[in-house]
């Protein structure tokens, strides 16, 4: 079976419990099928297990300050940035693949966290304080409900009349968030692996966060 095709299936099967990781790794196959799966979980059991702490405020530094994840400011849409083996090897990304990192370390070692698509953008919610808000794209800042309304008027200032602290309440509740940031991942890949044969089942491509050929999250 093609990854695409068992990407699909994953998505299709999995339901709320979706391997986030395992869905990553069949994203970038698409385009490297030559991608070793173990040694993308590898990678991702080493950043778990050098971890200092099984908090929160341990996992951010962690990853996004001693562990240099961050924005590839140079190249936004250097096709490696929607990659999740190359995102590990570079410590580059996008904010969703960024938060795919952040997910899956903070899943290992006891940190829950949810994605959550805020306009023009994507961040981290801890699942334990739900007031508060990690943004991964810029050094794992953390943001309350306020903040996050400042971060979208900076990002799309034509729009500041939109009220992102009611979104970000309504998508809270929301079942399943896990497919939606899927569906978002495989639109950041999807240039990547031929269009749109890399697509979660019911993904919506008039997405506000594709201009163009562009994913912007």
């Amino acid at each position: 079976m093609e990854p695409s095709q068992r990407f699909a299936a994953l998505v299709a099967t999995s339901g709320e419990h979706l391997p986030l990781d395992e869905a990553a790794v069949l994203i970038a196959a698409c385009a490297e099928p030559d991608l070793r799966s173990g040694a993308v979980m590898a990678q991702l059991d080493a950043l778990a297990e050098t971890c200092p702490g099984y908090t929160l405020d341990a996992l951010v530094p962690h990853l996004f300050g001693r562990g240099g994840f961050g924005p590839d400011r140079s190249d936004y849409y250097d096709p490696r940035n929607s990659l999740i083996n190359h995102v590990l090897e570079r410590r580059l990304g996008i904010p969703i693949t960024l938060s795919v990192v952040a997910l899956e370390v903070g899943r290992r070692i006891g940190v829950p966290m949810a994605g959550v698509g805020m306009p023009g953008h994507f961040l981290l919610q801890d699942k334990v304080d739900r007031s508060v808000f990690i943004d991964p794209f810029h050094g794992g800042q953390l943001l309350d409900a306020q903040g996050c309304q400042r971060l979208f008027h900076q990002l799309r200032g034509a729009e500041t009349s939109r009220n992102v602290t009611r979104e970000l309440r309504e998508r809270e509740r929301e079942a399943g968030p896990r497919p939606r940031h899927l569906q978002q991942l495989a639109l950041a890949g999807r240039r990547q692996v031929g269009g749109a044969e890399v697509v979660a089942p019911e993904a919506d491509v008039r997405d506000e966060r594709l201009v163009g050929d562009r994913v912007v999250v």
